[in-house]
């Protein structure tokens, strides 16, 4: 917490000197500490002039996410009061899973990068360092594992929410779990389970956001965007990572308590599939059909030529545009 609480004072008198002395007098430390902190965070990348008889100036602060720089924004209970920063890391769903049984609960592991990110169907998934929001949630539900695949569709009322509440974007949901701006994926969630038959040992509820990608591969150029592209703006990822993490709890939260009702009634509100004439792809089966409504589990409801209907479950299926990804 020093170098927290060091930070905190320097970006409190950005662009002014602090003197040693007043660092050692507010955290109770010696000046060799100081000294010590000073240098770890500008091996971090934190610009911090040094002058002999002056103290410390913080010039300039790096774009990073771990938790010196989200949390002036964090609201949470609990959500993110465990939290992982690392620098490079082949997939935080598969780091997440490696500590979850000792994890607390509401842990959260990010990476600036992942060299192995994937999403579901294990599809490859870019994940370019610092350019985007690589995260996975921790999660010790008392729910059912029926109950506990609704979580995917609470992470993506989360997404859409926090990228409307930071950036006033426009985002929709493809059912059960990508993020869509003006036609394209931006996120993708990816929720994986630990469970018994009747009780659920943790969830780990993936997150890849593309935030400031400024180009995509050829093969994924048509069907792929980032906040960036569609603003052509910078974004401040530590406000978006803070706001989704404080979306998710809250909807957390609801879905606890008031069970997957509201949830439903968001994922309809932004869903880009509900209305849609959609492919239905369950192995080598197909058929296509209208998607009209998701049920209480979760379900997309098809509605196919002779008027009958077809629930289908998340996970088993891909579900696609008749005329384009969406």
């Amino acid at each position: 917490m020093i170098k927290e609480n060091i930070i905190k004072i320097l970006k409190e008198n950005k662009n002014k000197f602090v003197s040693g002395q007043q660092l050692c007098n507010k955290l109770n430390i010696s000046r060799t500490a100081v000294w010590k902190y000073i240098n770890e965070l500008k091996n971090n990348g934190y610009m911090i002039e040094s002058q002999h008889k002056s103290g410390y100036m913080l010039i300039n602060e790096p774009d990073i996410i771990d938790y010196i720089e989200i949390s002036p924004f964090l609201k949470t209970d609990f959500i993110g009061k465990n939290y992982i920063h690392l620098e490079s890391i082949s997939s935080t769903n598969d780091y997440a899973k490696e500590i979850a049984s000792k994890a607390e609960n509401g842990t959260i592991v990010v990476s600036e990068e992942q060299t192995s990110g994937r999403g579901r169907l294990g599809r490859k998934w870019v994940s370019e360092k610092g350019q985007g929001l690589w995260m996975s949630i921790i999660l010790k539900p008392e729910l059912t594992p029926q109950s506990s695949v609704k979580l995917t569709q609470v992470a993506a009322v989360s997404v859409v929410n926090a990228i409307i509440e930071t950036i006033e974007l426009n985002a929709s949901i493809k059912w059960p779990n990508d993020i869509i701006i003006n036609g394209k994926k931006i996120c993708g969630i990816l929720t994986e389970m630990n469970a018994e038959l009747d009780r659920v040992n943790y969830v780990i509820v993936g997150i890849g956001l593309n935030v400031n990608m400024n180009k995509f591969p050829d093969d994924l150029k048509d069907k792929a965007t980032s906040l960036f592209i569609e603003t052509g703006k910078k974004i401040d990822r530590k406000k978006l990572t803070a706001s989704i993490i404080n979306n998710f709890e809250k909807y957390y939260y609801i879905f606890l308590k008031e069970g997957f009702e509201p949830i439903r009634i968001s994922c309809l509100k932004h869903s880009v599939t509900i209305g849609s004439e959609v492919r239905v792809i369950s192995g080598k089966n197909e058929f296509n059909g209208k998607a009209v409504d998701i049920d209480n589990d979760g379900n997309l409801i098809i509605e196919i030529g002779d008027g009958s209907r077809k629930a289908v479950m998340s996970g088993d299926v891909s579900v696609r545009g008749i005329l384009g990804y969406v």
